[in-house]
């Protein structure tokens, strides 16, 4: 349970930024939308990565009407990306953006990374959304893309996260936790699984931060204000990952 509270989003003096950034598996808003919205307005993100956001007959407008109930906006993804996708709070200045489609594995589902370069006060970060595969050499594979994707966005400091389809231990969960910090490990906060929200026995959901990136907590908002056991369970089939970051001036 989250014990303590989690830093508020706010812009230092020496131009460093403390932000607050969700990652959330949606389920392609098939579930509650007003408890989806409610859970990501309860966590105050200055960033939102979204996984399975709508990508089929009106998307778009289905994807913007959870942005402004929950007061964000679109940056990037949903169909374009496969899946991913990327919200942002009107802190935040949107440098660019870019999706980015994964190669296609006959026979397995479209992958993709939702990605946008953004600026809070004097931090610029580099931002990456991902769902990756089911199957295992696959998803190997697609963890030394992130890992590429990130470092080619050309930003000192970058975060990432997604639905990994994978517990910590694996193969690419270890590939993504060599190189970059696992935001749960470096500083749990909340709690640790994030499958299922009627069973949570697993997790599979992770948010990852470049070296410089001060991770000040991470997990699974259970017990902060308004984020009510009801809506987590009506929302969609994932928890979602909170984490609070100081971002140090570029």
């Amino acid at each position: 349970m989250a014990t303590t509270p989690l830093p508020n989003s706010r812009t230092e003096p020496d131009g460093s930024a403390v932000i607050r950034v969700l990652s959330y598996n949606i389920r392609s808003m098939r579930d509650d939308t007003d408890a989806l919205a409610r859970v990501i307005s309860a966590c105050e993100p200055d960033l939102v990565l979204v996984q399975e956001a709508p990508r089929f007959f009106r998307w778009r407008k289905k994807l913007a009407r959870l942005a402004a109930a929950s007061g964000q906006v679109i940056l990037s993804g949903g169909a374009t990306a496969a899946g991913p996708a990327l919200l942002c709070s009107l802190r935040g200045t949107v440098e660019r953006t870019e999706d980015v489609l994964l190669p296609l594995t006959p026979g397995l589902h479209r992958r993709g990374f939702a990605t946008a370069v953004v600026r809070f006060g004097g931090a610029r970060l580099g931002v990456l959304s991902c769902h990756l595969s089911l199957q295992k050499d696959e998803r190997y594979e697609q963890g030394g893309m992130l890992l590429d994707r990130l470092a080619g966005l050309g930003t000192p400091y970058a975060v990432a996260g997604g639905d990994l389809n994978e517990r910590p231990g694996g193969p690419t969960f270890t590939r993504l936790a060599g190189t970059l910090q696992d935001a749960w490990t470096t500083r749990p906060w909340g709690a640790e699984h994030t499958s299922t929200p009627t069973d949570p026995h697993q997790r599979i959901d992770a948010i990852f931060a470049t070296p410089g990136v001060e991770i000040l907590g991470c997990g699974v908002p259970l017990g902060l204000p308004g984020v009510t056991d009801d809506d987590l369970r009506a929302a969609t089939d994932h928890l979602p990952v909170l984490a609070a970051l100081k971002v140090p001036a570029s």
